[in-house]
C-alpha cells in the first residue's frame, strides 16, 4: 500500500528510471506464487484482492493471526501477512480502518509497517523471499523513501548488517542524513561489492587496469553502466 513518500521512480543522472514501489496489483502473489523463488510453496501462495469481500474477509482473518503471533515465523507466511495489511489497507480505505477490521492485537502502526514491507519493489521483496533479507529488516528498509530505499537494501546485503543496524540507519537517512554517510558510521561503504571472475576475466581486468591506471572497479563499472542501459 503506497503512502505519501516521494515519488515511486527515482530518476538517475543518465535518465533511466528506477523503480522504487510496488509496480504489481495489491494482494497478488507475484513473488510468492513464483516457483523459481518459492519452489512447490508457490502453488499455495494465497491472493488477497482487496474489491472481493471474501477475499477481504480472509485478509482481515490473517492480519488478525499476524499481529497475535499465531503464523508461523518464517519469512514466506510474514510476506502473506504483508500482503493481507496492504489489501486490507487498499479495501477499507484507511489504516485505521483496516487496523479496526482485523480486531484483535491489530495496531495501525503494524498494519502501516507491513503494508509498506509489500509495497517495496520487486527485486527487495524477492530477496525477503528467498530469505537473504530479513522480513524484520526489509520493515526499516520501507521505511525510506526513494533510491536510497534500494541503496540500503543492497547495502543490507553486501555489509551484512544486522536487523538493529539497518533500522539505526534507516532513522539516520529519514533524519536527512546522507546514506553514504549512514552507512559508513556502520563500517559500510555504498557501492563496494565483492565479485568472483573467472580467471581468465580476472587477468584481463587487471591488465587492463594497470595499462590504462586506474583501478579494476572503474573498469567493471564502466562496462556495468552500458550493460545496464
Amino acid at each position: 500500500m503506497t503512502d505519501n513518500r516521494p515519488d515511486n521512480y527515482r530518476r538517475r543522472d543518465d535518465d533511466r528510471s528506477i523503480p522504487t514501489d510496488r509496480e504489481s496489483p495489491v494482494g497478488a502473489p507475484v513473488i510468492r506464487g513464483d516457483e523459481s523463488v518459492t519452489g512447490t510453496r508457490a502453488r499455495k501462495a494465497v491472493q488477497f484482492d482487496p474489491d472481493d469481500p471474501d477475499s477481504l474477509a480472509d485478509a482481515a482473518e490473517t492480519v488478525r493471526q499476524f499481529a497475535a503471533g499465531t503464523i508461523n515465523d518464517d519469512h514466506l507466511y510474514m510476506l502473506r501477512g504483508a500482503a493481507a495489511c496492504a489489501a486490507l489497507v487498499r479495501g477499507e480505505g484507511s489504516y485505521k480502518a483496516a487496523a479496526e477490521r482485523a480486531g484483535g492485537d491489530t495496531t495501525v502502526s503494524f498494519i502501516r509497517k507491513w503494508a509498506r514491507v509489500h509495497d517495496l519493489p520487486r527485486s527487495v521483496r524477492k530477496q525477503v523471499a528467498l530469505g537473504r533479507i530479513a522480513p524484520t529488516a526489509a520493515k526499516h528498509i520501507a521505511r525510506v523513501g526513494g533510491e536510497a530505499r534500494l541503496l540500503l537494501a543492497w547495502a543490507a546485503l553486501d555489509g551484512s548488517l544486522t536487523v538493529r543496524e539497518v533500522r539505526s540507519i534507516a532513522s539516520a537517512i529519514n533524519n536527512d542524513v546522507p546514506i553514504e554517510q549512514a552507512l559508513g558510521d556502520h563500517g559500510v561503504t555504498l557501492g563496494r561489492l565483492e565479485l568472483t571472475l573467472s580467471p581468465t576475466t580476472y587477468r584481463d581486468l587487471r591488465r587492463r587496469a594497470s595499462i590504462d591506471g586506474v583501478e579494476p572497479g572503474t573498469i567493471v563499472s564502466d562496462a556495468l553502466e552500458e550493460y545496464l542501459e
